[in-house]
């Protein structure tokens, strides 16, 4: 009995340690201090588009082997999981085993060793799937860290070199329950991924005799990765543990190529209260004039997204040479490359840090200045690699160096260096002196890297972002959610009941009329609201809806696999149940702001719109009609003296209606484009979530509709009885024999 329970006992302490996959490997081979590594993302392997997939398998094991990186991340998103029109998002077991199959392939042809890969999960993985381990958990069974056990969240490898450790963390922060999409956007680390991810982090930091450069790679980017439950997140972890760079996917290149961002935060423990950073360059005010804190990581680090291989066939080579880090982002759109180069110092000056080196201030080893240095990964032996330097200060460039590089012997990669003056390039301006490798060859073929800017006393310099690169990366959209939110029924509320509390208090009549005769902004707004209010049905269904959405379910759908049970959405998130204390339980959130923030401001706000512009317009004309009808009147009753012509009549009035008429058109075309836009999310959320319209969410689904229809209904029932009473007039008149025929106007 005691045998037994002595295996027993070791089993149990042994799993949590196994569950942790921290690895330790000493470096063997040259060039010494140099290691690089491959990250791909993206990749969306799909039934529909098998073209992914082949050209994975004919581009990237090629590739791969004669980059020869040590370790190669894939950071997400690995299959599709959408139908052909993109609107269903659950699981395919079949893209799994192209995904499996592709991978032994590429690992085969590569030459490199199966546990030099590591693979994450994506939000694409983890769409339908209720749990982790589960029959449609199909990342466990076929992704590379499925076949090799590694069950954790978090995954750490170091690297041993002769003069410092590498540190690599990735983690999953998916939902540990996987909602089916659109509303599986976000990545949710928990306070216990936090502390893991803390604690893997910060391994070796009681051992300072050696340097330690810290990467960790997930899928998300941080402004799509929502705080956990005690307010925490990921960007406070990596600036308490020092982080160098942060790797992801996740948004693709299609919202631009600029999708870097560094970080800095003063306050360690408060960086999420940031919504907004403007630019994603680092400050020319952080680099310090002094040498003081030169060689200071804390507070900051890099965030670097990466293109995707789904439509752009993106791959980064990410190198890290005597602890400083650089990386080149290769593009296969137009086929395999036959070499790629990276230079790897002087370093790009647009993502350098606060430790990266300063001439001026580095006074312990001069030598590391004294060469170029540039990684050349080439399929054919290489004849020659050319070191240029361009001057841009004269307005154009100016090749102002040109030397040869001669190569390190090494057993791993090919390391060129070629010495040079780095003092004669010392400039205030970061973005003055470019670098350009240059490399030829037996086949007499040329590759040129970019030109990149460089700066040897570490100025940082700048690159703009687009609005597109702002939306996705400067925006903290987890923080952002409420907010926004909270702004739109702030501005609606106030919109429909402030002049109704002040129109109840008034004795005074506002109309279009008293408008023409005090024309002021507060008498054109309270007019405008009378004319909304005179629709007595319309007003109060828009307040009703209105906290409709806000207290009630939206719709109920299928969010999860077939055979679960439906669950609510409401604009907090998904409800499947309660908690152990009783209280619902909401998952999806922020997520939801997909669905949330796209009825409110898209279909919400101009429905509300175009139902005051279309009850002003109805009053306009109105008063229009009846004042012609009045002016008529008058000049029948004044006699010949104030009489006007039919024909004068005829080239004024239907002027002045047609211009009205036109309006009324625009606003016509203005309704039928939100019914377009809002049927189009009712049939992309009923398919998604297997709903039926009549069943599962009818309010959603026919108040706007039914509100613009009335309204439009109402508004020309309101003109087609005044319009009668004027005709009644005038044929009254031309009964009287004032007229000798009816005016064709009318």
């Amino acid at each position: 009995m005691e045998m037994e329970i002595i295996p027993l006992i070791i089993l149990l302490f042994a799993i949590p340690f196994s569950l942790s996959a921290a690895e330790l490997v000493e470096l063997d081979g040259g060039p010494d201090d140099v290691v690089w590594v491959v990250q791909l993302s993206d990749l969306h392997f799909s039934v529909h588009h098998p073209d992914r997939a082949e050209d994975a398998t004919d581009i990237l094991g090629p590739t791969l082997s004669f980059v020869n990186p040590l370790l190669v991340f894939i950071t997400g998103d690995l299959t599709d999981g959408k139908s052909k029109d993109m609107v269903v998002m659950k699981q395919d077991e079949k893209e799994w085993i192209e995904y499996e199959k592709v991978m032994n392939q590429v690992v085969e042809r590569s030459g490199i060793d199966k546990s030099a890969f590591y693979d994450l999960r994506g939000n694409h993985d983890n769409f339908g799937v209720p749990m982790i381990g589960g029959s449609s958990d199909y990342f466990s069974k076929y992704s590379i860290n499925g076949q090799l056990q590694r069950r954790g969240k978090v995954n750490s490898i170091t690297i041993q070199t002769s003069k410092r450790k590498l540190l690599f963390v990735g983690f999953d922060s998916t939902m540990s329950t996987g909602l089916r999409g659109p509303t599986n956007l976000f990545g949710h680390p928990t306070d216990e991924l936090l502390a893991e991810i803390d604690s893997e982090l910060s391994q070796w930091d009681s051992q300072p005799a050696q340097s330690v450069t810290k990467i960790s790679f997930g899928h998300f980017p941080l402004s799509f990765s929502a705080a956990s439950t005690s307010g925490k997140t990921l960007k406070d972890v990596f600036i308490a543990r020092a982080l160098d760079a942060y790797l992801c996917g996740h948004l693709h290149l299609k919202f631009g190529k600029n999708l870097k961002q560094h970080h800095r935060c003063s306050q360690p423990g408060r960086c999420s209260k940031q919504l907004f950073q403007l630019n994603g360059h680092r400050s020319i005010v952080e680099n310090t004039s002094s040498c003081s804190d030169v060689s200071s990581k804390a507070n900051e680090f890099w965030e670097w997204e990466m293109g995707d291989w789904r439509s752009n066939r993106a791959m980064r080579i990410l190198a890290i040479d005597r602890g400083h880090i650089s990386f080149v982002d290769v593009d296969f759109k137009m086929g395999a490359k036959k070499a790629i180069i990276l230079p790897t110092f002087p370093l790009d000056s647009r993502f350098t840090s606060a430790s990266s080196p300063n001439y001026k201030c580095d006074t312990s080893d001069p030598s590391s200045y004294g060469e170029i240095r540039a990684m050349v990964f080439s399929a054919s032996p290489i004849l020659s690699v050319l070191a240029k330097i361009y001057d841009s200060k004269p307005g154009k460039l100016v090749l102002v160096l040109e030397t040869p590089m001669t190569k390190l012997e090494s057993s791993r990669g090919d390391l060129y260096v070629a010495p040079w003056n780095a003092q004669a390039f010392e400039d205030p301006s970061p973005e003055r002196f470019r670098l350009q490798i240059e490399a030829t060859d037996v086949m007499g073929r040329s590759t040129a890297s970019e030109l990149r800017p460089f700066s040897i006393t570490g100025l940082p310099a700048k690159f703009s972002w687009s609005w597109k690169e702002f939306f996705v990366m400067g925006c903290q959209w987890d923080a952002l959610y409420n907010p926004i939110l909270w702004l739109f029924y702030f501005l609606v509320l106030s919109m429909l009941l402030i002049p109704k509390i002040f129109l109840s208090f008034s004795r005074r009549q506002y109309t279009y009329r008293s408008f023409k005769a005090n024309k002021c902004f507060t008498n054109c707004l309270t007019w405008i609201f009378v004319e909304l209010y005179n629709l007595p049905e319309v007003w109060p269904c828009l307040i009703v809806y209105l906290f409709y959405l806000l207290l009630c379910p939206w719709f109920y759908g299928q969010v999860l696999t077939e055979d679960m049970d439906r669950a609510y959405m409401t604009y907090r998130g998904w409800v499947m149940g309660s908690n152990d204390l009783g209280r619902l339980e909401f998952l999806g959130f922020p997520d939801v702001m997909v669905v949330v923030l796209m009825h409110l401001y898209l279909v919400v706000f101009p429905t509300i719109l175009t139902i005051i512009a279309l009850a002003a317009e109805s009053g306009v004309y109105q008063d229009y009609l009846l004042s012609i009808s009045s002016k008529k009147k008058d000049d029948y009753d004044g006699g010949s003296k104030n009489f006007q012509s039919p024909k004068t009549r005829a080239t004024r009035e239907p002027e002045i209606i047609l211009r009205w008429r036109w309006f009324r058109k625009f606003l016509l075309f203005v309704t039928l484009a939100i019914f377009w836009r809002h049927f189009k999310s009712c049939r992309a959320l009923s398919k998604a979530y297997e709903m039926n319209p009549v069943i599962h969410f009818p309010l959603y689904c026919f108040t706007v509709p039914l509100l613009l229809g009335y309204t439009v209904w109402k508004t020309w029932r309101n003109f087609n009885g005044t319009y009668k009473k004027y005709s009644r007039v005038v044929i009254y008149w031309h009964l009287l024999g004032r007229y000798t025929k009816v005016d064709s106007v009318l």
